[in-house]
């Protein structure tokens, strides 16, 4: 299977390596920058299975037609990928990998939408600098059809990644995508610290943004009528138990989970983008309960200042103090 990767950052970079290193045939697309460190350099895999180089062709454009396209990019970013490689995956299919759940329907207006196959990536890397990764922790690759049922193909392209993910085939893949935005919306801390998760969730009571974070996004989630599906690695209950308990005692233990989660230091794909002078995709994550709220007619005021004060780091360069952020939300964190 001929395999193009659209996107050279964490996840696009680490998947292109580990499937070209299986002996795939894959190549990346990405920014100049990505595609040049790569031709020159080869692309540079470090982490939990240990440090390589590997070889592979990198370009800005497709100029051949893939069989599957694995769409790696942000959400913000789709659309701009698809227009420019349009010529070439009409008779693809597509894998969107993003967070959140505006992926796929972003996709479908510009390609079949049988052509369009959803997944949630639930393992973590980092790229901070072009055409290198770090691997950061393991997680399953979990796949669906996005608009029909599952069928031969799903399962072909499951096999694929399978031999470097494990790859689930789901039934009830919006359920998990829903409960996935719970999973990335505590991103939003380090990106206004501009600080590692690890080091942003030492302090409990910067862990306790993160249960507030979750209890409103559950609140949003049943006022807008969404059912959450547990993920293989991240069981709703994690979430609902947590939520349940009194804040400070669910902060602590937030707290001892996220300092254990890497042993390198993780920064979330918000601050990713940041730290490399992108945008970040804060709108379909901690924005997302926002917008959702909107449509019900009410408000998701914390995660509102949250996305607020991640697009002022966004324009100003500027990150936030702990006691600026708790300030500023103090009012909103029961």
């Amino acid at each position: 299977m001929k395999i193009a990767v659209i996107g050279a950052g964490a996840i696009g970079g680490l998947a292109a390596g580990y499937l070209k290193n299986k002996g795939e045939d894959v190549f990346l697309i990405g920014h100049v920058d990505a595609a040049n460190a790569i031709r020159k350099k080869g692309l540079s895999i470090q982490g939990i299975r240990g440090d390589f180089n590997i070889k592979l062709e990198a370009f800005v454009k497709l100029e051949s037609a893939p069989e599957l396209v694995i769409l790696a990019t942000k959400t913000q970013d789709i659309a701009a990928a698809l227009k420019d490689n349009l010529k070439f995956i009409q008779g693809a299919a597509i894998l969107t990998t993003q967070n959140g759940i505006r992926a796929d329907d972003i996709a479908a207006g510009y390609l079949p939408r049988e052509n369009i196959i959803s997944s949630i990536v639930m393992f973590g890397a980092t790229c901070l600098l072009p055409g290198e990764i770090v691997h950061n922790f393991e997680g399953s690759w979990i796949i669906a059809r996005a608009f029909a049922k599952n069928d031969a193909k799903v399962i072909e392209i499951s096999r694929v990644l399978n031999q470097v993910f494990p790859a689930i085939v789901a039934e009830d893949l919006k359920g998990m995508k829903s409960l996935k935005i719970f999973v990335n919306a505590n991103n939003c801390i380090p990106a206004i610290l501009g600080m590692s998760m690890q080091e942003s969730f030492s302090d409990p009571q910067v862990s306790r943004v993160s249960i507030a974070i979750w209890k409103e996004g559950l609140k949003v989630m049943d006022k807008a009528g969404i059912s959450l599906s547990s993920l293989p690695d991240f069981p709703l209950e994690r979430i609902t138990k947590l939520a349940s308990l009194p804040s400070q005692d669910a902060a602590k233990i937030f707290s001892g989970i996220m300092a254990n989660l890497s042993k390198e230091p993780l920064y979330g794909s918000i601050l990713q983008s940041i730290k490399r002078g992108k945008t970040s995709e804060i709108d379909y994550i901690n924005g997302e309960f926002v917008r959702l709220a909107g449509e019900k007619n009410f408000n998701a005021p914390l995660n509102q200042k949250l996305t607020e004060m991640v697009h002022q780091v966004e324009a100003s360069g500027k990150f936030f103090t702990k006691e600026e952020l708790l300030k500023n939300i103090e009012s909103l964190v029961n």
